[in-house]
């Protein structure tokens, strides 16, 4: 199958190694120099090289910010029978973009990132795929997924959404506060160092990612939660209300089992 993924960023060219072990794949990026370091690749900064290129399958893998406007720069170039694809973190207008796009489509989501994942071993790691999906874009997919052993879910544009704000909403937003009040410590302890490892690793991601997976439109209701959960915490220790906190403790621990 000849590919044609857009983005040459940390996904993108991840993606490229994969597929390019047994399809013709092309990489475009309109900055050169992100392409430097890719093989055995089509490399394309022009949108005019895509049409010659002839692509049955485009990966839109560009910073989600993005995404929309990199399928309308190359959507003239592509033919009718082109099957679209994204693997943003964040759903929200695709579904109706690709309703209007006259293309067939397959949307998934990849829950891992090169910078907490272990690209060499991803049999811990999950992948949604879309429901609303083409269905031979879904197989494909699947069969990716599958191929790099990943845990593979199928929920719906808005399930998907509602999923992504509980599990990576909460987690990003509990990283980013502890983050937001932290200082030097000349002795860290090991709780410590691994929240600033966690934090390190979520402030090496693309700004405009963690704005988008942040504002998704479900977050708001999970950062409620925490914001509640945290007044409860607070007034425990001001009070120093020992058998409280035992309660407290005692939910968490179920809640983690």
């Amino acid at each position: 199958m000849r590919i044609l993924v857009l983005g040459a960023g940390k996904m993108g060219t991840f993606f490229v190694d994969v597929l390019n072990q047994h399809h013709e794949v092309a990489l475009f990026d309109t900055d050169e120099s992100r392409l430097r370091f890719v093989y055995n690749t089509i490399r394309m900064t022009k949108p005019e090289e895509i049409a010659d290129f002839k692509p049955e399958l485009v990966l839109n893998a560009v910073t989600l910010k993005y995404t929309i406007q990199a399928f309308d720069t190359v959507l003239p170039y592509l033919t009718p029978d082109c099957i679209l694809s994204d693997i943003a973190s964040v759903k929200t207008g695709l579904k109706a973009y690709y309703e209007k796009s006259g293309h067939r489509f397959v949307s998934t989501h990849p829950m891992f990132g090169p910078t907490f994942a272990s690209l060499s071993d991803l049999s811990k790691e999950s992948a949604v795929v879309i429901s609303e999906s083409d269905h031979l874009g879904k197989v494909f997919f699947k069969d990716l997924y599958l191929s790099l052993k990943l845990n593979i879910f199928e929920y719906s544009f808005d399930e998907h959404d509602l999923t992504t704000a509980y599990s990576l909403s909460i987690p990003f937003a509990s990283t980013l506060v502890f983050a937001s009040v932290m200082r030097h410590q000349d002795a860290p302890g090991t709780t410590f160092k691994r929240h600033m490892a966690i934090a390190r690793g979520l402030l090496s991601e693309d700004d405009f990612l963690l704005t988008e997976i942040l504002f998704n439109p479900n977050t708001p209701h999970q950062i409620e939660k925490i914001r509640n959960e945290l007044g409860n915490l607070l007034q425990l220790i001001e009070a120093k209300d020992t058998e409280g906190m035992q309660q407290f403790l005692k939910k968490v621990r179920k809640n983690i089992e």
